[in-house]
């Protein structure tokens, strides 16, 4: 039974280390971006070319010509600012090229907002979309910006951006941006005028086109599986699909193709974009590699037929924002799956909406995290309760175990039976006192998940020098407290009799100490409050028990 207690803890030092080792792989060093990985060249992009079905295959490509030379001046471009973001919109295609969010700090640089498109500045990450048709633009063709305020001014609700284009078939296309105040959604449409002497059929695009880099600061998850990066699908017939970069390079990508609901997005750590078209109207979803570490996830949607001198327009919602849950939940069915929990979700979803909860009563998440201890604390009670008893018993045994040990110390078998019958005889279960441990297992690496994966917790402080839950402890104070509350719980504990096991014990707050300087401020305040009220609950119990016996 002590070899099975010291397998235990060996499976949950196990544990920690693996997720130690995985919160350390955010600090290493990015690979180089390689010659042939260049993101000055990511214009030879493919436009999904039309097919004779009602949706129309996304498998054509541009003309080689009509690629764009690194070595060529970049298009001009205009530069858009609301509450939110600082836009950068270009004339080639009126593509979004660069998305900045001012209300989230970058990464590395904190000085600095967060890019989640990039034009090439650390990576390739853009929002594209165009038309299918004979003789019309595409996200290569050339546009003129119409003149009009550029910037959201206080007291605006809405800003609006159109572009221009005249196409070779007597078309007028016109695309627009229409920005919102305190939204992350941005409406792009497109509306074409046919100015011929015939119907004009055609099809509208919509793309996110990105490289697989992972963001800057992505971490490691639990047991060493990173957070996703890379396109998802979901429809209510198919549900929520991730699809890895690698599945599309491969082609073997499965995921929804044809739908009249749904939604296609670009994942990535704390932060997603989804283009998300309303009503019931059929749509097809595509993803492919492009080039080069280049790859696209979008969707197609149709336009029906135009008569001469009329007019008709497509438009899409883009959401490019974090992945802050119940407002994605509310955009769309199934847009709060993007965050990421890993293989724990089934626990770290219901524990995210507790501590959401907690968060809206408290309004600070530190403390919210507290309040979040003390609930799963008073839920195990009777749990603890029974484990913590044994543990006290098993500390007034331990004389009488000691003295078994040096009467049968030859004899194993016989040792172990006398043991078995002394647990009986005084009505302890040697394997009680780990079974606070095992149920903290999966709500460890579950809370460690909400920390990792939740666009909430990015900075969120919560008092003094703990300004980012989500990050380490900058002067290792609450692992310092945390190991020395550890220790605490070790002298309560009883001395197992086994050296072996006495030494484990006895270095245990060392090495957790040394684990939790690199884990979450959050997840360190977690354990520290938990052990807190563990001593607490296991002192009173041991000063009961110790008090009746002596009665």
């Amino acid at each position: 039974m002590d070899n099975q207690r010291l397998i235990l803890l060996l499976v949950f030092s196990f544990s920690l280390i693996m997720l130690w080792e995985a919160w350390q792989k955010q600090g290493q060093p990015k690979p180089p971006i390689s010659a042939t990985q260049g993101v000055s060249t990511p214009a030879a992009n493919p436009v999904p070319s039309p097919a004779p079905t009602a949706i129309p295959a996304a498998t054509g490509l541009l003309p080689e010509k009509s690629v764009q030379s690194s070595a060529q001046s970049k298009p001009p471009t205009e530069v858009i600012k609301t509450d939110l973001f600082t836009a950068e919109i270009s004339s080639q295609g009126g593509d979004l090229v660069r998305l900045e969010l001012v209300k989230h700090l970058a990464t590395e640089d904190k000085t600095k907002k967060f890019i989640l498109f990039d034009n090439g500045e650390k990576h390739f990450y853009q929002a594209q979309s165009g038309l299918i048709g004979d003789n019309l633009p595409s996200h290569k063709s050339s546009y003129q910006f119409v003149q009009g305020v550029r910037e959201l001014k206080d007291g605006q609700d809405k800003l609006e951006v159109r572009l221009e284009a005249t196409t070779g078939s007597g078309a007028k296309v016109a695309k627009t941006y229409v920005f919102q105040r305190s939204s992350y959604l941005i409406e792009i449409s497109h509306e074409i005028v046919n100015q011929g002497a015939t119907p004009l059929s055609a099809h509208v695009y919509f793309q996110s086109v990105r490289d697989s880099k992972p963001p800057e600061g992505s971490s490691g998850g639990a047991m060493g599986v990173s957070t996703f990066t890379g396109p998802a699908v979901f429809t209510e017939q198919d549900k929520y699909q991730k699809v890895s970069f690698e599945e599309i390079a491969k082609g073997k990508a499965k995921h929804a193709q044809k739908a009249d609901n749904g939604w296609i997005a670009m994942v990535q750590h704390y932060f997603v974009s989804a283009w998300m078209p309303q009503g019931n109207v059929e749509r097809e979803f595509f993803t492919r590699k492009l080039g080069d570490d280049l790859y696209a996830a979008g969707l197609i949607l149709p336009l029906s037929a135009i008569p001469p001198g009329n007019s008709g327009k497509v438009a899409v919602q883009l959401y490019a924002g974090p992945q802050e849950q119940d407002k994605l939940a509310k955009l769309a069915p199934g847009l709060d799956l993007v965050v990421d929990y890993g293989w724990l979700t089934v626990i770290a979803a219901p524990l995210f909406w507790v501590l959401e909860m907690l968060y809206k009563l408290v309004g600070n998440w530190g403390w919210a995290i507290i309040a979040l201890t003390v609930l799963l604390k008073l839920i195990f009670f009777p749990l603890s309760a029974a484990s913590y008893k044994s543990m006290a018993k098993m500390k007034l045994v331990t004389p009488k175990l000691t003295k078994l040990k040096e009467t049968y110390g030859d004899d194993r078998a016989r040792l172990n039976q006398e043991m078995m019958e002394l647990y009986k005889r005084e009505k302890i279960n040697p394997l009680g006192g780990c079974l606070p441990i095992l149920i903290q297992i999966p709500v460890f690496i579950a809370l460690y998940w909400v920390l990792l994966g939740t666009a909430e917790m990015r900075y969120a402080p919560w008092l003094g020098w703990i300004q980012d839950l989500s990050s380490q402890d900058p002067y290792y104070v609450l692992p310092l407290l945390m190991g020395a509350t550890m220790l605490v719980q070790t002298k309560l504990n009883p001395t197992p009799p086994d050296p072996i096991q006495a030494k484990v014990m006895l270095y245990m707050p060392i090495v957790f100490t040394g684990m939790f300087l690199f884990m979450p401020a959050g997840l360190v305040l977690y354990w520290t409050v938990n052990n807190v009220l563990s001593i607490a609950q296991q002192w009173q119990i041991t000063r009961l028990i110790e008090g009746g016996n002596k009665a």
